[in-house]
């Protein structure tokens, strides 16, 4: 069994902060971070060298490497910066006409709901979100309820493996499978996946899957990665056309190159996926799991507000979402200021609430913490 304060000494973290908050922009541990750096310093010492004539191959092993880990063919996977840059070059990609629709929840990501919005603006298309409900734990209630919003009219759907806002797990095989029998799009914002669920692209089957590699696969900032179908390649048009944009070029040549940029943390991503194999981390998940489980149930008791989802892993990983009767704004400034716990408020719908992050870095301290606090100041900021 893995100690978490040994492995809390191997990130960079500060040690007087309580960080429940691995979800917002993960945390990179020394290994992989020292990796970043040596990539940094060797493009300094020779940049002519590193990005003239060895750019393109050290992308494509490090592509190589990310691949096997998706269990994705490597050329239809390139490097962006975020998950939010996959999602905008997909939509923006897009020939959408008015009439069109786009089928998507009530729980994705501010930031995609306005890409969404900007596209369907510009184009005329009509976004539209389904109430996520998770139906009594099994998934293909979630999948009838939601395919029953399905029209003629849909052309794509979009939808995020797991939300952001409340960590909902959502079956987006099933949903790829029918889409696809339908010929309709699917594009799946993976951004809290990639080292917090085992991943499989093949077998999800999705025509677009973005995802973030610096959040729970614990990569250097500003590493994520597009998965696109070979169908799609030649739709799918770069964010910025530079020196790649040539008669016949792959989809990959195209994406590479996009003009005078850092690539370190792409060329970062196999070290990450090696520290995690090092370290056992299906153990580590399983670990952050449960005490994700047992946490939300502490609070449920506490408060007597039922869990968003069913106790399940099949709905939840190690990341839950905690509904709470108070400005929870307010609360987490308290809880930052007043117990040094550094974890993010969040809304969905009408309710508010507290999300927690639980990584092998995490004990059971931090959980107790975390409750504790939150006993203390719900009376004074309970709702009137």
């Amino acid at each position: 069994m893995f100690d978490p304060l040994a492995l809390k000494t191997v990130f960079l973290l500060r040690p007087d902060i309580v960080f429940l908050n691995h979800g917002s922009f993960g945390a990179c541990p020394r290994p992989v971070f020292n990796i970043y750096q040596q990539w940094q310093l060797e493009m300094e010492k020779q940049p002519v060298e590193f990005l003239g004539r060895r750019h393109d191959d050290l992308l494509d092993h490090a592509r190589a490497a990310l691949a096997e880990y998706l269990h994705s063919p490597t050329d239809s996977l390139i490097f962006v910066p975020n998950a939010t840059t996959g999602i905008n070059i997909v939509a923006r990609s897009l020939s959408l006409q008015p009439g069109d629709e786009i089928l998507t929840t009530d729980q994705e990501y501010g930031a995609m709901d306005y890409t969404w919005e900007f596209v369907c603006a510009k184009s005329g298309a009509t976004y539209l979100k389904h109430p996520l409900i998770a139906h009594e734990g099994a998934a293909e209630g979630f999948v009838e309820s939601f395919w029953s919003r399905v029209t003629d009219r849909t052309r794509v759907i979009f939808l995020s493996h797991i939300t952001s806002a409340t960590a909902t797990i959502l079956p987006i095989a099933e949903i790829c499978r029918r889409a696809r029998q339908r010929g309709i799009l699917t594009v799946i914002d993976g951004a809290h996946a990639p080292g917090q669920i085992p991943l499989d692209l093949t077998q999800i089957d999705a025509d677009c899957y973005t995802g973030n590699c610096h959040k729970w696969l614990c990569a250097p900032k500003g590493a994520a990665f597009l998965y696109v179908q070979p169908h799609l390649h030649p739709i799918i048009e770069p964010a910025v056309i530079s020196w790649g944009w040539l008669p016949g070029a792959s989809f990959s040549k195209r994406n590479g190159w996009q003009g005078t940029r850092d690539i370190a943390a792409y060329l970062s991503v196999p070290a990450a996926i090696q520290f995690q194999e090092a370290n056992d981390w299906d153990a580590i998940r399983a670990y952050g799991h449960e005490l994700a489980r047992s946490t939300r149930q502490r609070f449920a008791d506490l408060t007597g507000i039922a869990p968003l989802v069913p106790d399940s892993p099949d709905w939840f990983a190690q990341m839950i979402a905690i509904p709470l009767a108070c400005d929870a704004e307010a609360l987490q400034k308290r809880l930052r200021e007043e117990y040094a716990i550094e974890i993010p408020f969040t809304r969905w719908n009408d309710k508010m609430g507290i999300r927690a992050s639980f990584q092998g870095y995490n004990t059971q301290e931090d959980a107790d913490l975390l409750l504790e606090a939150v006993k203390r100041l719900l009376p004074e900021m309970a709702r009137m």
